[in-house]
């Protein structure tokens, strides 16, 4: 095999054939379990940003935000197409009219081709989804549901607010409408063994999902998790740890699954630990040498556990 996983950068290229780049958009919105409806201090790891630019606050648009973004992208990979990206805290909580202006002001400027929207499982209802399915008819439209782990000691230990069965209910109540699924799963979380991070690779990977993106648990100032990290309840894993986790999660999803990333990306003002999370590239070559060290590529194990279920062939489950 020449490629060991299925990333977005070729998806997008065979889609669009050209150089295709997300924007960051901050929009504004806030988040159910911060903003008291669940609850009031958002999950564990999650500062007062959440993720967030503070761009809205600095008085950008959404329309400012993408021009600036295309400019600065096609200067730097020569992208001629972009994605909105609305990152910042849960973007399908609040009105529908209101989302529906958001959208619409991120669709309308040049060269963008859909939206990516990231969001919490427990924060997408019918009407949301009849204007995404709209969009989805002429845009490329992702919704990426954050599940973070399909454990539901973990969810409830991290202040999710949800369980694993919501985020199912959402995977379903959005397939079929032309919109493409997302899901956010973090490694390293606190308590999880080896084989709870594969627990979420097996939940995930028979649920009809498009697409998933990894994330490392760093420890960020000013957060639940920075106070159990001090204290010393709390550890990070290290560099070697996390990539040898990422290529087993990915042996254990299908071929088809588009890996939008493998790694975050922390702020380093921000970060407090580990300080090798910054280094985002020689991360993801280990990945790379990992992969090709073990001979293994993603859906290895999905193939071969397919093929079992079915009565065919057992054997590596190498694909040509």
């Amino acid at each position: 095999m020449n490629k060991r996983y299925n990333d977005l950068n070729t998806y997008l290229r065979s889609r669009y054939g050209c150089r295709v780049q997300k924007i960051t958009i901050d929009a504004g919105l806030s988040c159910p379990n911060r903003d008291g409806t669940l609850a009031t201090g958002g999950c564990i790891y999650c500062n007062a940003r959440g993720s967030g630019t503070g761009a809205l606050s600095r008085g950008l648009s959404v329309a400012e935000q993408l021009r600036q973004g295309k400019l600065a992208l096609f200067r730097r990979y020569k992208a001629k197409k972009f994605l909105a990206y609305f990152q910042s805290f849960s973007n399908t909580y609040g009105p529908v009219e209101k989302l529906k202006l958001l959208y619409d002001e991120a669709l309308a400027v040049e060269d963008i081709v859909g939206l990516s929207i990231g969001t919490r499982p427990d924060c997408v209802g019918q009407p949301v989804l009849e204007l995404l399915q709209d969009y989805a008819r002429e845009f490329l439209i992702w919704v990426e549901y954050g599940l973070q782990s399909a454990n539901d000691a973990t969810l409830a230990l991290i202040n999710r607010g949800h369980d694993t069965q919501c985020f199912k209910d959402a995977v379903r109540a959005t397939a079929n409408r032309g919109i493409k699924i997302c899901a956010h799963v973090i490694l390293g979380l606190p308590n999880e063994t080896g084989e709870d991070m594969l627990h979420t690779a097996k939940t995930i990977a028979d649920l009809g999902i498009d697409g998933i993106k990894l994330h490392l648990l760093y420890v960020v100032k000013g957060t639940r998790l920075e106070t159990l990290y001090r204290q010393g309840t709390f550890k990070c894993l290290e560099q070697q740890e996390y990539v040898d986790r990422v290529c087993d999660f990915l042996e254990h999803i299908p071929r088809h699954m588009i890996i939008q990333r493998l790694t975050g990306d922390p702020h380093p003002a921000e970060l407090t630990a580990p300080q090798w999370s910054l280094k985002k590239s020689e991360t993801l070559a280990k990945i790379r040498e990992t992969l090709e060290k073990r001979d293994t590529w993603q859906g290895k194990f999905y193939e071969v556990g397919m093929r079992k279920a079915e009565g065919g062939m057992t054997g590596s489950g190498k694909t040509e």
